[in-house]
């Protein structure tokens, strides 16, 4: 049951990524527009992990894994019958919702059905592949709906799924609870929540309107604030939401800081990739869904021997080498241009896929094994909810860098393309105003070809740029996974309070909070 949720809840991940470019000329949607098609799914699960993680430690996993599916349904449902793309916001928020009940859910349910955390490893392993699974099949299937009806039939699959699944976690799945008696942290819930929205918000408006404009200006601030006074929240509370001693484990500190780096860089690399298959190579759905399929292929096939190595091989080298293979393939791809051949672009992608894959397994494992299996559910809310907080920032950070370059690029392309003065002013205006898709549609009579030419060479600068930081990030989880993450031994299980390199005070024996405690006793 955990497996099924976690294919729901990232089905549309790669499904609507690989169809922006379809529902930029079906809606008439802006580059910022697109941005929010995006995260708006990604947001809720960034900003209510935490939040739905508590709610399933209180009231019940089962609940929560039944409420998630409910949501994934009507989120599909809505955006199956949107006629705006303010509507295809909601539809995308209440599966955002829905999967953010579900990630840290099936999580928990695997840790308190396992609670050894060798054999727990394994099932972790297939959850991750489940996950992957999900990735791999979203292209194809939006290709192929694609190829013969609308795009919004691209969201029909999780609504059949979503009520199958509920239907029979009804009968099967047992339900469990924390067994500490936590409670509602609403100062913490909403603190968080406001934080993530503030920043992702602040980040796609400044990338559209400047970052030096007020609205801009005041969430950026606002995300700050809120992130400051959720951390004052949670040191304070008797029952935090996201214990702060949990980072005293070196494992779980590093591997949360490492999928939030990581999964910026990777989920908008996906997102500006989506728009170059589009813009300059003007693919169909299908055909660019053949191509990232490549990625989650790779990733799924390479998860089973690496689910095998996980007790052989230490985690940090496994999740380093991985971020290594990441880079290097993020590196390979500047290399690519309007007329990059399939077979040219396949080993590249595919690289890119089994260093993913070499990442996704042994993170998640190390995290949740962080913690006694009575945290669990939190250690599990807190790893994704990093995670998802970098794949919202993802789209939001290189889709700005993207346009921000390409648009700095375009009035040189056009001069070089000998484009007429007035019609590449004209040009220039509807990218600015409309963004970049909007200039493919226009009507330029002889100007047309060398227009278009000179906006996907302005594209392609956009997309090295890209490349290059989505490779930094990786090279710089890398690092982060290799000075921090220490190789697991018994003294350093989640008792341990030491950091990097020394060892930090106790905490303190009054006014200890569940978590605290736990670790304390814990051998």
């Amino acid at each position: 049951m955990a497996c099924l949720g976690v294919f729901v809840a990232y089905l549309p991940v790669t499904t609507v990524s690989v169809s922006l470019p379809a529902i930029q000329r079906t809606m008439g949607a802006s580059t910022s527009q697109l941005s929010w098609v995006s995260d708006a799914f990604v947001l809720p699960m960034a900003a209510l992990i935490l939040t739905t993680g508590v709610w399933g430690d209180v009231h019940g996993r089962k609940r929560v894994f039944q409420t998630g599916m409910a949501f994934c349904a009507l989120g599909a449902a809505v955006s199956l019958t949107s006629d705006s793309v303010q509507w295809l916001w909601a539809g995308q928020a209440a599966s955002g919702l829905g999967a953010a009940a579900l990630l840290p859910t099936t999580l928990a349910l695997i840790s308190h059905a396992v609670p050894d955390h060798r054999e727990r490893g394994r099932f972790i392993a297939l959850w991750a592949m489940s996950m992957l699974a999900s990735l791999a099949m979203g292209p194809l299937i939006a290709g192929m709906l694609l190829e013969h009806v609308g795009v919004r039939w691209i969201f029909l699959l999780p609504i059949p799924v979503s009520l199958v699944v509920l239907a029979v976690a009804a009968f099967l799945l047992p339900d469990s609870r924390a067994p500490h008696g936590r409670r509602l942290d609403w100062p913490g819930q909403i603190t968080a929540a406001v934080a993530v929205t503030a920043v992702v918000y602040g980040v796609i408006e400044g990338g559209a309107d400047g970052f030096g404009t007020p609205h801009v200006v005041a969430a950026l601030v606002l995300g700050a604030l809120s992130a400051a006074a959720f951390v004052l929240v949670e040191r304070r509370s008797s029952s935090p939401m996201l214990d702060l001693a949990l980072f005293r484990s070196p494992a779980f500190a590093a591997t949360s800081l490492v999928a939030m780096i990581s999964f910026l860089g990777l989920i908008g690399f996906f997102f500006v990739l989506s728009l170059y298959f589009g813009l300059v190579q003007h693919l169909t759905t299908l055909e660019a869904g053949l191509r990232l399929v490549l990625v989650s292929g790779a990733s799924l096939v390479v998860g089973v021997p690496v689910g095998r190595l996980m007790h052989r091989v230490p985690a940090r080298t496994m999740i380093t080498t991985g971020l290594v293979v990441m880079a290097v393939s993020l590196l390979s791809l500047t290399g690519i241009d309007a007329d990059t051949s399939y077979g040219s672009l396949a080993w590249r992608l595919v690289l890119l896929g089994l260093g993913t894959g070499t990442v996704l397994t042994p993170m998640t494992a190390s995290a949740v094994s962080a913690v006694p299996h009575h945290l669990a559910g939190m250690a599990a809310a807190g790893n994704n909810a990093f995670r998802q907080v970098g794949a919202a920032l993802g789209p939001a950070v290189l889709g700005t860098l993207l346009t921000t370059r390409a648009l700095d690029a375009l009035p040189g392309r056009l001069s070089d393309a000998a484009v007429p003065t007035e019609t590449g002013g004209h040009v220039l205006s509807v990218a600015r105003d409309q963004g970049l898709g909007a200039v493919a549609g226009l009507d330029l009579g002889t100007a047309t070809g060398p227009a278009l030419g000179a906006l996907s060479d302005s594209f392609l600068d956009g997309l090295h740029l890209c490349l290059i930081v989505s490779a930094a990030l990786a090279l710089l989880a890398a690092l982060v996974c290799a000075f921090l993450l220490r190789p697991a031994a018994p003294a350093d299980r989640p008792s341990s309070v030491t950091v990097t390199g020394a060892t930090a005070p106790p905490p303190p024996r009054t006014a200890a909070t569940p978590a605290q405690e736990e670790m304390q006793r814990t051998p």
